[in-house]
């Protein structure tokens, strides 16, 4: 057996039946990364969108995420300071620790899953603009981005574009986001899946307003219920984000909403901070002005603003015998215990 090596950043033990953290979740190894467990091994455990060797269940309650290549401390840095700020530790899944182990590095993480039975979930990624500044400085057209745009949409380039048959990357990546609502709703829905029916992962280019609506109601099923506390929980954690001084010095790049609900419980968390960096000093951002290249603005709250907007626009839907049965008001998740 491999050794394993564990990093433990912060002096917090957390024990089930005297068993702490690393005797749950050791060992999570190369081989599960690559082959995750069937359901009945790890209950229903699934990864509905990103990387398919990014995650993989450690233990009861608990996910091993990998590290992202070249994103260094960046997102245990996110969950480790958000962990620390009471106002902000309750909407991001709980952090653990940081692992080593067969030369790789993983963040362990609360599984989002945990304790909830056949669920609906959906991941929403948020931003008007989900790449970073970083990316697109370089000003020389290229060949290769030019046949990805076409390819996607012949008519796409402009007629310089297609005399030099090259592209920018700023020009093809601001051409990807006009494929989905990201720039026009502030947020895009990356994958879904109901009850009954496998992951729906081929969202990415749901565009207009009504089509987004149909899509969450869909989601919803007509669960008057859930949509009250789903509304709820998102304007609570819009406000959270609205007040906190550490918002106000960071540019959040990529992340998603992670919504679930069974019939007992609802939840929702802020997840995936790869990509989400410090502020240059004395330069802040408010999350919904417009984007301009070097105020590091992204939308995030113009995201919010939206998703919230539309979900308070869902129709009421007469609820059928199955959801009929469901009588007691659903419970919000506390993520804190």
């Amino acid at each position: 057996m491999p050794k394993l090596r564990v990093v433990i950043r912060r002096r917090r033990y957390f024990t089930t039946k005297k068993k702490n953290a690393l005797e749950l979740s050791a060992p999570a190894s190369d081989i599960l990364l690559k082959s995750r467990p069937s359901p009945q091994q790890i209950g229903n455990w699934f990864q509905l969108s990103g990387h398919p060797d990014s995650l993989a269940p450690a233990g009861p309650g608990t996910v091993w995420k990998k590290r992202s290549t070249g994103t260094e401390d960046a997102e245990r840095r996110v969950y480790e300071e958000m962990s620390r700020d009471p106002q902000l530790r309750d909407i991001v899944p709980r952090y653990y620790r940081e692992v080593e182990y067969l030369g790789e590095r993983f963040i362990e993480l609360q599984d989002l899953l945990h304790g909830f039975q056949d669920p609906y979930v959906i991941d929403i990624k948020l931003g008007t603009r989900t790449f970073l500044e970083s990316e697109v400085t370089n000003k020389v057209a290229r060949p290769d981005l030019y046949q990805k745009m076409i390819a996607i949409d012949p008519h796409a380039p402009t007629e310089e574009e297609h005399n030099q048959q090259a592209v920018t990357k700023l020009r093809y990546m601001q051409f990807r986001e006009l494929q989905s609502s990201s720039c026009s709703q502030g947020f895009r829905i990356e994958a879904m899946k109901c009850r009954g029916s496998p992951p729906v992962t081929d969202l990415k280019k749901v565009k207009s307003r009504e089509d987004v609506l149909n899509t969450l109601d869909t989601f919803l099923g007509g669960r008057e219920d859930v949509r009250q506390r789903l509304l709820s929980r998102l304007c609570e954690i819009r406000s959270k984000i609205e007040q906190s001084e550490y918002f106000k010095t960071v540019e959040v790049i990529g992340s998603s909403l992670f919504i679930i609900y069974d019939d007992a419980k609802v939840g929702v968390w802020l997840i995936d901070f790869a990509k989400t960096n410090k502020l240059p000093e004395g330069v802040t951002v408010n999350h919904r002005s417009p984007w301009v290249q070097g105020n590091h603005e992204e939308g995030l709250l113009f995201g919010f603003d939206r998703l919230i907007s539309i979900i308070e626009s869902i129709k009421n839907q007469p609820q059928s015998n199955e959801k009929d049965q469901f009588t007691k008001p659903v419970p919000a998740v506390s993520v804190r215990s």
